[in-house]
Protein backbone atom coordinates (compact mmCIF):
# COMPACT_ATOMS: atom_id res chain seq x y z
CA UNK A 1 0.00 0.00 0.00
CA UNK A 2 0.98 3.65 -0.43
CA UNK A 3 0.96 5.57 2.84
CA UNK A 4 -1.24 8.68 3.10
CA UNK A 5 1.77 10.46 4.56
CA UNK A 6 5.44 9.54 4.50
CA UNK A 7 6.86 7.93 7.65
CA UNK A 8 10.13 9.23 9.11
CA UNK A 9 12.40 7.28 11.43
CA UNK A 10 15.98 7.83 12.68
CA UNK A 11 18.82 5.52 11.73
CA UNK A 12 21.49 6.23 14.32
CA UNK A 13 22.55 9.87 14.74
CA UNK A 14 22.99 10.81 11.07
CA UNK A 15 20.46 8.91 8.94
CA UNK A 16 16.74 9.24 8.34
CA UNK A 17 14.58 6.63 6.63
CA UNK A 18 11.65 8.06 4.68
CA UNK A 19 9.03 5.39 3.89
CA UNK A 20 6.35 6.01 1.25
CA UNK A 21 4.67 2.59 1.41
CA UNK A 22 5.23 -1.07 2.18
CA UNK A 23 5.23 -2.74 -1.23
CA UNK A 24 7.49 -2.95 -4.26
CA UNK A 25 6.09 -0.85 -7.07
CA UNK A 26 7.40 1.76 -9.45
CA UNK A 27 5.18 4.60 -8.24
CA UNK A 28 6.71 4.43 -4.76
CA UNK A 29 10.20 4.34 -6.25
CA UNK A 30 9.42 7.36 -8.43
CA UNK A 31 8.48 9.19 -5.21
CA UNK A 32 11.72 8.17 -3.50
CA UNK A 33 13.86 9.19 -6.46
CA UNK A 34 11.89 12.41 -6.93
CA UNK A 35 12.62 13.39 -3.32
CA UNK A 36 16.31 12.52 -3.73
CA UNK A 37 16.47 14.82 -6.76
CA UNK A 38 14.62 17.62 -4.95
CA UNK A 39 17.10 17.40 -2.05
CA UNK A 40 20.04 17.76 -4.41
CA UNK A 41 18.50 20.66 -6.30
CA UNK A 42 17.54 22.47 -3.08
CA UNK A 43 21.11 22.35 -1.80
CA UNK A 44 19.75 21.29 1.58
CA UNK A 45 22.10 22.25 4.39
CA UNK A 46 23.80 19.26 6.01
CA UNK A 47 22.84 16.78 3.28
CA UNK A 48 25.61 14.22 2.65
CA UNK A 49 23.94 11.75 0.26
CA UNK A 50 20.75 9.84 -0.44
CA UNK A 51 20.07 6.17 -1.21
CA UNK A 52 16.69 5.39 -2.81
CA UNK A 53 15.18 1.94 -2.32
CA UNK A 54 12.00 0.44 -3.76
CA UNK A 55 9.57 2.26 -1.45
CA UNK A 56 11.82 4.39 0.73
CA UNK A 57 14.72 6.81 0.81
CA UNK A 58 17.68 6.79 3.18
CA UNK A 59 18.93 10.31 3.87
CA UNK A 60 22.47 10.75 5.20
CA UNK A 61 22.96 14.12 6.92
CA UNK A 62 25.56 15.86 9.07
CA UNK A 63 24.02 16.45 12.55
CA UNK A 64 26.51 19.25 13.30
CA UNK A 65 24.96 21.24 10.44
CA UNK A 66 21.28 20.34 10.79
CA UNK A 67 19.24 18.61 13.49
CA UNK A 68 17.06 15.56 12.98
CA UNK A 69 13.92 17.63 13.53
CA UNK A 70 14.94 20.35 11.09
CA UNK A 71 15.85 17.79 8.45
CA UNK A 72 12.45 16.11 8.83
CA UNK A 73 10.80 19.52 8.46
CA UNK A 74 12.81 20.13 5.29
CA UNK A 75 11.89 16.70 3.92
CA UNK A 76 8.18 17.25 4.57
CA UNK A 77 8.33 20.59 2.78
CA UNK A 78 10.07 19.08 -0.24
CA UNK A 79 7.62 16.16 -0.41
CA UNK A 80 4.78 18.69 -0.44
CA UNK A 81 6.42 20.58 -3.29
CA UNK A 82 6.72 17.44 -5.44
CA UNK A 83 2.98 17.18 -6.02
CA UNK A 84 1.68 13.97 -7.56
CA UNK A 85 4.05 11.40 -8.99
CA UNK A 86 2.82 12.36 -12.48
CA UNK A 87 4.71 15.64 -12.12
CA UNK A 88 8.06 13.96 -11.48
CA UNK A 89 10.75 13.98 -14.16
CA UNK A 90 14.06 12.20 -13.62
CA UNK A 91 17.40 12.08 -15.41
CA UNK A 92 17.82 8.59 -16.86
CA UNK A 93 20.44 6.80 -18.97
CA UNK A 94 19.76 3.66 -21.00
CA UNK A 95 22.29 0.77 -21.00
CA UNK A 96 22.06 -2.18 -23.40
CA UNK A 97 23.85 -5.39 -22.40
CA UNK A 98 24.64 -8.40 -24.54
CA UNK A 99 23.05 -11.28 -22.61
CA UNK A 100 23.40 -14.98 -23.27
CA UNK A 101 20.20 -16.50 -21.93
CA UNK A 102 20.13 -20.17 -20.90
CA UNK A 103 23.92 -20.08 -20.75
CA UNK A 104 26.25 -22.91 -19.66
CA UNK A 105 27.74 -21.08 -16.65
CA UNK A 106 24.53 -20.52 -14.71
CA UNK A 107 23.42 -24.04 -15.70
CA UNK A 108 26.59 -25.39 -14.08
CA UNK A 109 25.82 -23.32 -10.99
CA UNK A 110 22.24 -24.64 -10.81
CA UNK A 111 23.33 -28.25 -11.34
CA UNK A 112 26.01 -27.95 -8.65
CA UNK A 113 23.49 -26.53 -6.18
CA UNK A 114 21.04 -29.33 -6.84
CA UNK A 115 23.72 -31.99 -6.47
CA UNK A 116 25.35 -30.65 -3.30
CA UNK A 117 22.77 -28.60 -1.38
CA UNK A 118 19.17 -29.23 -2.34
CA UNK A 119 18.43 -32.17 -4.67
CA UNK A 120 14.68 -31.84 -4.05
CA UNK A 121 14.36 -28.35 -5.56
CA UNK A 122 14.00 -27.80 -9.31
CA UNK A 123 15.45 -24.31 -9.31
CA UNK A 124 15.98 -23.65 -13.02
CA UNK A 125 14.48 -21.60 -15.90
CA UNK A 126 11.74 -24.20 -16.45
CA UNK A 127 10.69 -23.79 -12.80
CA UNK A 128 10.40 -20.00 -13.23
CA UNK A 129 8.44 -20.44 -16.49
CA UNK A 130 5.95 -22.84 -14.87
CA UNK A 131 5.38 -20.53 -11.90
CA UNK A 132 4.43 -17.71 -14.25
CA UNK A 133 2.19 -19.68 -16.59
CA UNK A 134 4.63 -19.49 -19.50
CA UNK A 135 4.97 -22.16 -22.17
CA UNK A 136 8.63 -22.96 -21.51
CA UNK A 137 12.06 -21.47 -20.81
CA UNK A 138 12.17 -19.95 -24.28
CA UNK A 139 9.06 -17.87 -23.62
CA UNK A 140 10.66 -16.86 -20.31
CA UNK A 141 13.57 -15.45 -22.32
CA UNK A 142 11.20 -13.58 -24.66
CA UNK A 143 9.24 -12.09 -21.77
CA UNK A 144 12.27 -11.13 -19.67
CA UNK A 145 14.14 -9.54 -22.58
CA UNK A 146 11.12 -7.64 -23.89
CA UNK A 147 11.25 -4.72 -21.44
CA UNK A 148 13.57 -1.98 -20.34
CA UNK A 149 14.32 -2.32 -16.62
CA UNK A 150 14.29 0.53 -14.13
CA UNK A 151 17.20 0.76 -11.67
CA UNK A 152 15.20 1.22 -8.46
CA UNK A 153 18.15 1.00 -6.07
CA UNK A 154 21.69 -0.30 -5.61
CA UNK A 155 22.97 -2.84 -3.01
CA UNK A 156 23.56 -5.34 -1.29
CA UNK A 157 26.92 -5.66 -3.04
CA UNK A 158 28.54 -2.51 -4.52
CA UNK A 159 26.95 -1.80 -7.87
CA UNK A 160 24.32 -4.57 -7.78
CA UNK A 161 21.14 -3.11 -9.33
CA UNK A 162 17.63 -3.97 -8.16
CA UNK A 163 15.51 -3.81 -11.30
CA UNK A 164 11.81 -3.58 -12.13
CA UNK A 165 10.41 -3.99 -15.67
CA UNK A 166 8.96 -0.79 -17.08
CA UNK A 167 6.63 -2.85 -19.28
CA UNK A 168 4.07 -4.48 -16.94
CA UNK A 169 3.58 -7.29 -19.48
CA UNK A 170 7.11 -8.44 -18.62
CA UNK A 171 6.40 -8.75 -14.89
CA UNK A 172 7.30 -12.19 -13.56
CA UNK A 173 7.91 -13.37 -10.01
CA UNK A 174 9.69 -16.26 -8.34
CA UNK A 175 11.05 -17.24 -4.91
CA UNK A 176 14.71 -17.12 -3.94
CA UNK A 177 16.79 -20.22 -3.33
CA UNK A 178 16.37 -21.81 0.10
CA UNK A 179 19.06 -22.29 1.27
CA UNK A 180 21.14 -19.88 -0.85
CA UNK A 181 23.86 -21.02 -3.23
CA UNK A 182 27.51 -21.00 -2.20
CA UNK A 183 28.57 -19.43 -5.51
CA UNK A 184 27.23 -17.51 -8.49
CA UNK A 185 29.23 -16.49 -11.59
CA UNK A 186 30.02 -12.85 -12.20
CA UNK A 187 27.58 -11.30 -14.65
CA UNK A 188 24.78 -13.76 -13.87
CA UNK A 189 21.30 -12.42 -14.65
CA UNK A 190 18.41 -13.57 -12.51
CA UNK A 191 15.62 -12.57 -10.21
CA UNK A 192 14.02 -13.02 -6.81
CA UNK A 193 10.49 -11.89 -6.00
CA UNK A 194 9.72 -9.46 -8.82
CA UNK A 195 13.21 -7.90 -8.90
CA UNK A 196 15.76 -8.74 -11.57
CA UNK A 197 19.46 -8.14 -11.09
CA UNK A 198 23.00 -8.63 -12.39
CA UNK A 199 25.70 -10.08 -10.13
CA UNK A 200 28.67 -7.63 -10.24
CA UNK A 201 31.17 -10.26 -9.03
CA UNK A 202 31.20 -13.96 -8.23
CA UNK A 203 29.40 -14.30 -4.89
CA UNK A 204 27.01 -16.58 -3.03
CA UNK A 205 23.40 -15.79 -3.84
CA UNK A 206 19.78 -16.78 -3.91
CA UNK A 207 18.26 -15.37 -7.10
CA UNK A 208 16.88 -17.67 -9.78
CA UNK A 209 19.35 -17.69 -12.69
CA UNK A 210 18.69 -17.82 -16.42
CA UNK A 211 21.35 -15.77 -18.21
CA UNK A 212 24.73 -14.07 -18.11
CA UNK A 213 26.27 -10.88 -19.49
CA UNK A 214 30.02 -10.47 -20.06
CA UNK A 215 29.83 -6.70 -19.49
CA UNK A 216 31.35 -5.45 -16.19
CA UNK A 217 29.05 -3.30 -14.06
CA UNK A 218 31.50 -2.76 -11.19
CA UNK A 219 35.19 -2.03 -11.77
CA UNK A 220 37.56 -0.74 -9.06
CA UNK A 221 40.25 -0.34 -11.74
CA UNK A 222 38.00 1.82 -13.98
CA UNK A 223 39.39 0.33 -17.19
CA UNK A 224 36.60 1.78 -19.33
CA UNK A 225 35.43 5.37 -19.84
CA UNK A 226 31.96 4.39 -18.61
CA UNK A 227 33.40 4.20 -15.09
CA UNK A 228 34.91 7.68 -15.14
CA UNK A 229 34.43 9.19 -11.68
CA UNK A 230 32.96 6.05 -10.12
CA UNK A 231 33.67 2.33 -9.80
CA UNK A 232 29.92 1.62 -9.95
CA UNK A 233 28.30 1.79 -13.39
CA UNK A 234 24.67 2.50 -12.49
CA UNK A 235 22.77 5.17 -10.62
CA UNK A 236 19.17 4.92 -9.42
CA UNK A 237 16.90 6.02 -12.24
CA UNK A 238 18.98 4.44 -15.00
CA UNK A 239 17.41 1.90 -17.36
CA UNK A 240 18.78 -1.44 -18.61
CA UNK A 241 17.90 -3.45 -21.71
CA UNK A 242 18.98 -7.10 -21.89
CA UNK A 243 19.80 -7.91 -25.53
CA UNK A 244 19.68 -11.67 -26.26
CA UNK A 245 22.78 -12.77 -28.19
CA UNK A 246 24.35 -15.97 -29.50
CA UNK A 247 27.35 -17.65 -27.87
CA UNK A 248 29.54 -16.26 -30.67
CA UNK A 249 28.35 -12.71 -29.94
CA UNK A 250 28.92 -13.25 -26.23
CA UNK A 251 32.46 -14.52 -26.82
CA UNK A 252 33.20 -11.57 -29.11
CA UNK A 253 32.08 -9.07 -26.46
CA UNK A 254 34.11 -10.91 -23.82
CA UNK A 255 37.26 -10.74 -25.99
CA UNK A 256 36.81 -6.98 -26.42
CA UNK A 257 36.36 -6.57 -22.68
CA UNK A 258 39.58 -8.51 -22.03
CA UNK A 259 41.64 -6.43 -24.47
CA UNK A 260 40.02 -3.13 -23.42
CA UNK A 261 38.41 -2.30 -26.79
CA UNK A 262 34.78 -2.86 -25.71
CA UNK A 263 32.46 0.12 -26.14
CA UNK A 264 29.57 0.39 -23.69
CA UNK A 265 26.18 0.85 -25.34
CA UNK A 266 24.83 3.85 -23.43
CA UNK A 267 22.24 6.44 -24.35
CA UNK A 268 23.24 9.37 -22.16
CA UNK A 269 20.94 11.28 -19.87
CA UNK A 270 17.38 11.89 -21.01
CA UNK A 271 14.43 13.22 -19.02
CA UNK A 272 12.15 10.39 -17.91
CA UNK A 273 8.62 11.74 -17.50
CA UNK A 274 6.45 9.76 -15.11
CA UNK A 275 3.35 11.32 -16.70
CA UNK A 276 4.32 10.13 -20.18
CA UNK A 277 5.27 6.72 -18.85
CA UNK A 278 1.94 6.26 -17.06
CA UNK A 279 0.07 7.40 -20.16
CA UNK A 280 1.86 4.71 -22.19
CA UNK A 281 1.20 2.00 -19.58
CA UNK A 282 -2.51 2.83 -19.46
CA UNK A 283 -2.82 2.09 -23.19
CA UNK A 284 -1.38 -1.44 -22.87
CA UNK A 285 -3.27 -4.71 -22.73
CA UNK A 286 -1.55 -6.03 -19.62
CA UNK A 287 -2.81 -9.56 -20.21
CA UNK A 288 -0.56 -9.89 -23.26
CA UNK A 289 2.69 -11.83 -23.16
CA UNK A 290 5.50 -12.05 -25.69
Amino acid sequence: MIFDEANFSPGGDRYITVEFGNEMNLELNFMAQGLAGALREAGTKGLVETAPCFASLLVHYEPRDISYGDMVTELKSLIGSLGSTDEIELDSRLFTFETLYLDPWTKECIDDYREKLNPDKEYDPDFVARLNGLEDRHQLVRVHSSSEYWVASLGFWPGLPFLQPLDPRAMITCPKYNPPRTWTPQGAVGMGGSASSIYPVATPGGYQLFGRTPVPIWDPNKRFDAFEGDIVLFRPGDRIKFQPVTRADYDDAERKIEDGSYLYNIVEYQRFSVRNYQSWVNKLDKSERF
